[in-house]
């Protein structure tokens, strides 16, 4: 009933008030993110939400448009510059989703939304993930984030879109602010950012245990 119900209509409410409130937040990030990103400081880009329906996430940048005497873009961990690292530690960087939340693209809790190439990567049971609108956080962002492998973060999205409640959402939220404080599992250990998801390899599998 909540899943179906009750939770559009909420993250409607919440995210539109969150957008009231934060707006003076929102607005000096935007000022401070032209001068330190020489430019545009919103990132657009097509993602899948809801049954791979493709909708424009909006993000506030984080990488620069730096690039060699080639014309070619610098690679990430250059391009992610101090003020980039510190939006994405706290997730400011994401407070311009809630834009997204509003107009039904996406959940405030819910599997994050990833790169329309990886469509055609998913396995069978990978593809779940799209079940559900994907969220401004989700479980797999407040047990790891980045720190994870692909094979369990996606573990973890498919668990939750079989297991969606307003108990599991509230206390997802709650682990996201301690993650987040922490700021613990904004790389992984190979990448200033998350490598890019090539497909899961034959034989291989996640390690993570769905919590009793």
């Amino acid at each position: 009933m909540y899943s179906r119900y009750i939770k559009r209509g909420l993250d409607f409410i919440l995210s539109l008030c969150g957008l009231i409130v934060l707006s003076p937040i929102l607005l000096l990030l935007s000022i401070f993110g032209a001068i330190f990103m020489r430019g545009n400081p919103f990132f657009t880009q097509e993602r899948p939400g809801k049954n791979e329906k493709i909708f424009k996430l909006i993000k506030f940048r984080t990488m620069d448009n730096r690039k060699d005497l080639e014309g070619n873009l610098l690679p990430d961990e250059v391009r992610l510059n101090k003020y980039g690292r510190f939006l994405r530690s706290t997730s400011l960087d994401e407070l311009p989703e809630l834009i997204n939340i509003v107009k039904g693209d996406m959940a405030i809790v819910g599997p994050r939304p990833l790169l329309v190439r990886y469509l055609d990567r998913y396995n069978e049971e990978q593809r779940h993930r799209h079940d559900v609108r994907p969220g401004l956080t989700g479980y797999a962002q407040a047990h790891g984030r980045n720190a994870l492998s692909w094979e369990d973060k996606f573990a973890m999205d498919v668990w939750y879109t079989k297991n969606v409640s307003f108990l599991g959402d509230v206390k997802i939220l709650i682990d996201t602010v301690m993650v987040v404080l922490n700021r613990s599992g904004v790389s992984s250990d190979t990448s200033a950012t998350m490598e890019e998801f090539m497909g899961t390899p034959e034989g291989v599998s996640a390690k993570w245990e769905v919590p009793m």
